[in-house]
This record gives structure tokens, C-alpha cells and sequence, in this order.
């Protein structure tokens, strides 16, 4: 692997905090700071802040400070030190110069993987305490700006790649068409009530990757789901303004998302390979809404290409032939529980599969899935670098064979790929449908 070049957040420019900054004085952060503390945290923040008792052992579960050589400033409760024990210990009375550091340290040092907290003694969440943070931040209007530009394209479009409303439909159609050259009879259904399966994406699917539609409408089509996928609003089930601390915003896209599978009347959601919408709905949308369960049932594509599966609703041609090596996506599988319906998928599918070390819940984080990579250009080093223990655990798979990496998520895709190719290790990143396209049987083309 080649040498980092070293390239620290704080040396980062970022205009979205730069001119969120400029305008604060130390009373309106202080009045924000109390406002979130007093009005929106309650027994569970006073129970971890009073439980902690800095023994640092959450520090070898983090990436960063691994990474940095077990730099203390880098170990997540080092973070939380940094940030909201400071504001805890001045009652919200911190400058301006303090705000810009926090946004930094919670938006681009933390991924929110949650690895920590299976380490700490106590189960403290830090987690949670550095959304604390981020939710301040969001309040005070420092936000990293490609992030909130983000949250921005949720509030206008209801979905994070400003896609117009015309738009959609017709990349639907467009990849309808080009799966009928290979099955005529296909269609993708739009908006048809009662159906078993409405399907649901992230905006960069029909913005950036349109093939990952055209992949799954094929599957559908071969195990003969009776399916559709919504024409208007509510088929994006992405939701970085979880992650900037705008709780509103979030709980608008949640609620849109299953109002739009209530008015078709669907038997449940099936979300496709995504981490961080999955985390929406299960841990943070839902509770905000104050929803005990959602109103319909939501499956992450992991859990329906096993029952697809074991079902024999999908019939396997041929084993993917060249090693896999599997990436554990945090929010699906040490947050969801997936962690081993993926690998029976994955052996079902492929010949020869090659563990990371560690794996399963206790995988690496890729540094993306939390909101890390949405902060941008100004900070893609700052995660790539930060992550130096992944990109060894992925060298270390290779050198037993693995050729392909499957990551069933579109964050962890795109931050693996950047790892992958800054560290020169050479492994191709695959979704599950890439792999599970290719293999099944289909009918004959005409």
C-alpha cells in the first residue's frame, strides 16, 4: 500500500462553516447549546455523561484513532471531550473558534459507527452524544457545507440529489425499456395499489447508477414479485439530514416515504442496498416520530435476496467464480443484525468466500456511511487517511486471495472505493445485485 499524505480536518476549508461562524457570538451559542441540552436530551445523556469515567477503552474500537497512531485526540471519548463535555463544563459559554472545531470533530472525525460502544464497559452510546453535537451545530447553522446542501435537496425534492419530479418516472422508464431487450414481457410497475413489494431507493440510484433499477427489475421479473415502485414522492428513502442534526427535515422524509406505501396500500418496503436509510427508519426516524414500530414493514434488500433465496424463488446458473471478501456495512449488520444472512447469501452466490478480520459486527467502519463522506471534497483525506486500519484489513484479504469486495451499501461503496483506490489494493467493489444479476437464471431473450 502506498503512504498517506497527511491532511488534518482542521486545516480543511469549508465556506458551510466558515460563514456559519462568522455571525456568532458567544450568547447565541450559549442560549443554542442550553436550548438543545435543557429541551431535547433528558435521562439518557445525563446517565452516559455521568457514567463515563474516561477509561478509554473505547478508543481501540475507533478507526480514526487507530489509524493515527492512538493519537488520544482522535479515541471517541477524546471526542466527546473535545466537544460536549466542553459545553456541559462552560454551560454553553464557548466562542466561536470552539464551534468550528466541534463541527469539524463530529461532522469529519466521527462516523457514528457505533464500534465503540461495544467496547465501553458501561454501553455508553457516544454515538449519540456526538449527534448531540451535530444537532448544536445544525441549530447555530455551522453545518459543513456539501452536507447541508444535502439536507437542503431533501427539503425542496424529498430526495438528496435534487431529482426533478419528471425526472424519475422517467428513469424508470428508460430502464424498463432497456431490460425488455433482454425480457420483453418485463415492465417496471409504477404506483399500482395493493401490491406485495413497494420497492424504494437512494436518489443517487436513478442519478449516478440507473443499472442497479434495471438490475432489480430483472429480479423481480425472474422470481415473479408482484411489486411496484412509487411515481411521485416517497421513493427516496435516503436521509443525510439525520445526519446533520436536522430532526425535522428527517422526520418529514420518513413520514413521506411511508405515507406514499400507505396510499398504494403495499404489504411492506423493500429498501434497497443502502446502510444509513436502513439506520433511519430503525433507529432514529421512527423514534423521533414517535413511532414504536413503523406502519408498514421495511426489509433491507439483504434480508429479501435471502428469502428470494432459500425460498428457490431465484435459481442460481452458476457460482460467482472469482474470491469475495465481505464488507460489513455498520448500520445493517452491527446495527441491524444482518450479519449472517448476508454471508449465506453470499456462499449461495459465489464459490469461494474470504473473511475479513475482524468481521461480522466487529467489522471496521468504512468512514462513510455516517455522514463522513457527504462533508465533501474539503475533507475526503481527512477520511481516507483516517481509515488506514480498513484499508489493512482489506490488503490483508487480498493477500489470502480475495479479488472481488461486496458491499451491500452505497455509502460503505463509495468510501471503500476511494480507500481501495488511494491505498492501491486493487479489489473490485461490488453490490449483491451486480454478483446476483449476473448468476441467476433468466429466461431465454427473444
Amino acid at each position: 500500500m502506498s503512504e498517506p499524505v497527511k491532511q488534518e480536518g482542521a486545516q480543511a476549508l469549508d465556506e458551510g462553516i466558515e460563514a456559519g461562524i462568522s455571525g456568532l457570538t458567544t450568547e447565541q451559542i450559549a442560549s443554542v447549546i442550553n436550548e438543545v441540552i435543557d429541551n431535547e436530551t433528558g435521562a439518557r445523556l445525563k446517565t452516559y455523561v455521568d457514567t463515563c469515567v474516561h477509561c478509554g477503552l473505547c478508543s481501540e474500537a475507533c478507526h480514526f484513532y487507530l489509524s493515527h497512531e492512538k493519537d488520544p485526540h482522535y479515541s471517541p471519548v477524546g471526542k466527546v471531550k473535545q466537544t460536549l463535555w466542553e459545553m456541559l463544563r462552560k454551560k454553553g459559554r464557548v466562542g466561536p473558534a470552539f464551534i468550528k472545531n466541534a463541527a469539524i470533530i463530529a461532522h469529519t472525525e466521527c462516523n457514528l459507527c457505533k464500534r465503540c460502544a461495544q467496547y465501553c464497559p458501561f454501553g455508553i452510546d457516544i454515538a449519540y452524544l456526538m449527534l448531540v453535537v451535530r444537532r448544536i451545530i445544525h441549530k447555530l447553522g455551522v453545518t459543513p457545507l456539501y452536507i447541508q446542501d444535502t439536507a437542503h435537496s431533501h427539503s425542496v425534492t424529498m430526495n438528496q440529489m435534487w431529482v426533478k419530479g419528471d425526472e424519475w418516472p422517467d428513469t424508470l422508464q428508460w430502464q424498463e425499456e432497456e431490460a425488455q431487450t433482454e425480457i420483453p414481457t418485463l415492465r417496471i410497475p409504477l404506483d399500482k395499489e395493493g401490491a406485495d413489494i413497494m420497492y424504494s431507493v437512494i436518489a443517487p440510484e436513478p442519478k449516478f447508477q440507473a443499472q442497479l433499477i434495471y438490475q432489480m427489475a430483472v429480479i423481480m421479473d425472474v422470481a415473479g414479485v408482484n411489486w411496484t415502485m412509487p411515481a411521485t414522492l416517497g421513493w427516496d428513502n435516503s436521509d443525510m439530514a439525520m445526519y446533520t442534526g436536522d430532526n425535522e427535515i428527517m422526520g418529514r422524509l420518513k413520514r413521506t416515504h411511508y405515507e406514499t406505501a400507505q396510499r398504494l396500500r403495499v404489504k411492506r418496503i423493500v429498501m434497497g442496498e443502502c446502510g444509513h436509510a436502513f439506520r433511519s427508519v430503525y433507529d432514529m426516524g421512527n423514534r423521533w416520530l414517535g413511532w414504536k414500530m413503523p406502519p408498514i414493514p421495511m426489509v433491507h434488500a439483504i434480508d429479501f435476496y435471502h428469502e428470494l433465496l432459500s425460498q428457490g424463488r431465484i435459481k442460481i446458473k452458476q457460482k460467482y467464480p472469482e474470491p469475495v471478501t465481505l464488507h460489513d456495512p455498520c448500520n445493517v449488520v452491527r446495527g441491524g443484525g444482518l450479519g449472517e444472512k448476508l454471508r449465506e447469501v453470499a456462499h449461495a452466490m459465489c464459490e469461494t468466500v474470504v473473511e475479513m478480520h475482524p468481521n461480522r459486527e466487529h467489522n471496521y467502519c468504512c468512514s462513510a456511511g455516517g455522514g463522513v463522506i457527504n462533508c465533501g471534497p474539503p475533507f475526503k483525506m481527512t477520511r481516507v487517511n483516517g481509515n488506514r486500519v480498513k484499508a489493512e484489513q482489506l490488503f490483508a484479504a487480498k493477500t489470502r486471495g480475495a479479488k472481488t469486495l461486496i458491499t451491500p451499501c452505497h455509502n460503505c461503496h463509495s468510501g471503500l472505493h476511494d480507500i481501495v483506490e488511494h491505498f492501491g489494493i486493487g479489489l473490485e467493489i461490488k453490490f449483491i445485485s451486480d454478483i446476483l444479476y449476473e448468476i441467476i437464471e433468466k429466461p431465454e431473450a427473444t
